[in-house]
């Protein structure tokens, strides 16, 4: 009975610290300001407007996801204190969240500490997803989805902008390519794991804002992040009727 009490404490401790580490995270533009990629400054050589970055306007679905993590949050302490599905997704959620809390902050010093800590995010928010069970779509799934999708986008448009800046094999044009092929090699395998259409729809909006940023100037750019729009569609299209088979 002491042991079974104290893992009851302990979960619902888990439970808070999500919400608290949620609620920091969402919080963190208001000390830490903007973020609208590395300065001039930050890099050797300078990436002014790189072609793997998405249109100003796409970053706007941080919005979504701080408000949709935060309902999840608060819904998983009132509702979902004590399950231990929420728990198992808890753990690489706040390494995650734990993470990103200063990570504008990080971004704003150095590239490089940058690309590191939002590939440790990424690959703890995946992870997390991953966990999801089945039920609590709308509670659970859903923002983790949204948030790991777009961190898969964000994670490699800081590596290639990193290793572009620092003129490592290829310039910032080539690094595009593969960046966005490197997101849809990871979002397809993390979707064979977690068939969430939520998860693609966020790394479909950061190929839109790609195509939006490049136009018809850099227009092989572009085109291959249509490619890949079409081809998470068609993805989507054909696991629609397992997830069907799960609801």
């Amino acid at each position: 009975m002491v042991i079974r009490a104290a893992l009851a404490r302990m979960t619902k401790a888990l439970g808070y610290l999500t919400l608290v580490l949620t609620l920091a995270f969402a919080a963190s533009p208001l000390w830490s300001g903007d973020f609208a990629g590395f300065t001039a400054d930050q890099l050797p050589v300078p990436q002014i407007d790189p072609p793997i970055q998405p249109a100003s306007y796409a970053f706007a679905i941080w919005g979504p996801i701080y408000l949709w993590l935060a309902i999840s949050a608060i819904y998983g302490v009132i509702y979902r204190a004590a399950d231990p599905a929420w728990d198992a997704v808890r753990v690489p959620l706040c390494i995650s969240l734990g993470v990103g809390v200063p990570w504008l902050l990080i971004a704003q010093v150095s590239a490089v500490w940058a690309t590191i800590t939002i590939f440790i995010m990424t690959a703890s928010a995946i992870l997390a997803l991953i966990r999801t069970p089945a039920r609590d779509r709308r509670w659970l799934r859903g923002p983790v989805a949204l948030y790991s999708g777009w961190l898969t986008a964000a994670s490699f448009v800081s590596l290639c902008t990193t290793l572009a800046g620092y003129d490592v094999l290829l310039n910032g044009y080539h690094w595009a390519f593969v960046g966005i092929i490197g997101a849809l090699a990871v979002t397809i395998a993390t979707y064979a794991r977690a068939a969430t259409p939520v998860y693609l729809f966020a790394v479909i909006w950061a190929l839109i804002g790609i195509c939006a940023n490049n136009g018809m100037q850099n227009f092989l750019v572009t085109a291959t992040a249509l490619t890949g729009i079409v081809v998470l569609i068609c993805i989507m299209a054909m696991w629609a009727p397992r997830i069907n088979q799960q609801t």
